[in-house]
């Protein structure tokens, strides 16, 4: 099978690279490919892949607050760009999108059954990414979380687990918010479910794909803690107290439905953390 991957260096890109390794890979970085510009997608044609992987994204979640134009460019306009290329080409596009399409009003882990309700720019453009994916005759929509991988996140600096520890090891004072839950997901496991989607060739559609369980950040703080055996300062705050331009859904959980129908399940977040910090050097 061939695959494109765009975004091949990036935090959940690079894992995927390594996970569809015994396929025809066609990695792409940002200077291979711009998707906000369909003349660049054009490249695609050249490859002729038939699935075509867009881990492409502004997540900067408080930029996109002050840069809306850009957000939608990016995770709208160039899910529609991936679309339309891939159909003329009959490939199936993967579009990745993330938790933060929901309002987290529900407080309990949203299926893929739930209706969409985001109360950010970023979750707002994210989308209409999902609904210019759905465009493409065949298609999947891949709903990832709070991802922590290897690479670690481009423009971010890395990831919350490394960003923790580093802090700890500085002797700082940590506070992370304990009202805020989610579903922490090891950029390895994500890449080797959408593997196991596109092998097993599963239905068309959208799929929540994020290890099992959830917590808060808080929790997740101190489980890094715990498993590194930092002796860290660490308290736990309210997200009222921190000053962010966007709005966070607070429970914002992820669970899948449509993969436990298939027999896939993904492993529980504690033991995936394990695993990375090893694959670190951590531990």
């Amino acid at each position: 099978m061939r695959v494109a991957i765009i975004g091949a260096t990036g935090q959940l890109g690079s894992d995927l690279v390594k996970a569809f390794s015994d396929h025809e890979i066609i990695p792409l970085k940002h200077s291979d490919i711009e998707v906000t510009s369909r003349e660049s997608c054009e490249v695609l044609k050249e490859h002729s892949p038939e699935v075509v992987i867009n881990t492409a994204a502004y997540h900067k979640t408080d930029e996109c607050e002050i840069y809306p134009e850009k957000a939608f460019l990016v995770n709208a306009a160039g899910a529609k760009n991936i679309a339309e290329v891939c159909s003329k080409m009959s490939a199936t596009p993967i579009y990745i999108s993330t938790d933060y399409v929901f309002d987290g009003a529900k407080a309990e882990p949203y299926t893929e059954n739930d209706t969409p309700n985001p109360i950010n720019t970023y979750g707002i453009s994210k989308l209409a990414g999902e609904f210019y994916t759905k465009l493409a005759e065949k298609y999947y929509i891949i709903r990832v979380a709070s991802l922590f991988g290897v690479a670690g996140a481009s423009g971010k600096g890395g990831n919350f687990v490394e960003t923790m520890i580093k802090k700890a090891k500085n002797g700082e004072k940590i506070r992370v918010v304990d009202d805020m839950v989610m579903s922490p997901t090891y950029t390895r496991d994500a890449a080797e479910m959408i593997k196991n989607i596109v092998e097993k060739r599963l239905p068309y559609g959208i799929y929540h794909v994020t290890n099992s369980g959830y917590c808060s950040w808080y929790e997740f703080a101190r489980a890094i803690f715990e498993l590194t055996n930092l002796n860290a300062e660490l308290s736990p705050i309210k997200t009222s107290q921190l000053s962010l331009k966007a709005r966070r859904p607070l429970f914002s959980a992820l669970t899948s439905i449509k993969l436990e129908e298939h027999g896939l399940r993904m492993r529980d977040w504690k033991a995936a953390l394990q695993d990375y910090l090893k694959e670190k050097g951590h531990l």
